[in-house]
């Protein structure tokens, strides 16, 4: 089977985005991302210009390989190409809300700052028990590959609604912290995640790792901001 790969590159950030046609020959069985380990193989043997891209592990653990295809945010180790294609046809280009590095690399670095933002650590000991060690247990999938800012209503990098992508790691503390610590984190929850989030639930449709986010945006509501437990 052959398919066409129309993929959107820039060689640097200030460089005009071009698309370009790749023919694929696939047994059905290949990913977005083996096609591109593929495609580049050939292009190095060409003496061409590689096609730039992120990825670890190939098996959707680690939020790496995060691109849009055919308009949808995705890992492209996990979209068959077979089940993508539209009429042999797959197109692929970089992550949108994010400043483009080269071809399908953008920058990702204000999910970080955002985590900073919020002060998303421990500064004492704390041990989740009980139904509070379930959300962390939840939260802790998340894979910050930035797909649930893609398809936030909500989310423009460096404004002050922070995104699910540094929610669901606040989550994990909610319910555990004490004192100083928790009242701090509850006003950063208010003010950077309760006070933006317009409940499109984007995020819970689009997350490759399939979290309940809103099962965590209702805890989290209630413990800090209804104050119930």
């Amino acid at each position: 089977m052959q398919i066409q790969l129309e993929i959107l590159r820039r060689e640097r950030a200030d460089s005009a985005p071009v698309w370009e046609q790749f023919l694929f020959e696939t047994d059905g069985s290949d990913t977005v991302m083996t096609a591109l380990i593929a495609l580049n193989q050939s292009l190095a043997a060409a003496g061409k210009r590689c096609i730039r891209y992120e990825c670890s592990c190939l098996q959707k653990k680690c939020g790496a390989c995060a691109m849009v295809i055919q308009g949808k945010p995705c890992l492209a180790c996990d979209a068959k190409l077979t089940e993508v294609q539209k009429k042999g046809v797959i197109r692929v280009e970089p992550l949108r809300k994010f400043p483009v590095i080269s071809d399908l690399i953008v920058d990702r670095s204000i999910l970080f700052e955002n985590l900073k933002t919020l002060q998303v650590w421990l500064v004492s000991e704390c041990i989740a028990k009980g139904k509070g060690a379930e959300l962390a247990y939840e939260a802790s999938r998340c894979l910050q590959c930035g797909c649930c800012l893609e398809v936030c209503p909500n989310f423009c990098p460096g404004e002050r609604f922070c995104g699910m992508a540094a929610f669901v790691p606040t989550a994990r503390l909610m319910s555990e912290l004490s004192g100083a610590e928790r009242k701090r984190l509850y006003q950063a929850y208010r003010e950077h995640i309760y006070e933006g989030c317009g409940k499109s639930l984007a995020c819970r449709n689009i997350c490759p790792a399939g979290l309940q986010i809103d099962k965590l945006l209702v805890h989290s509501n209630a413990v800090s901001i209804w104050k119930r437990t």
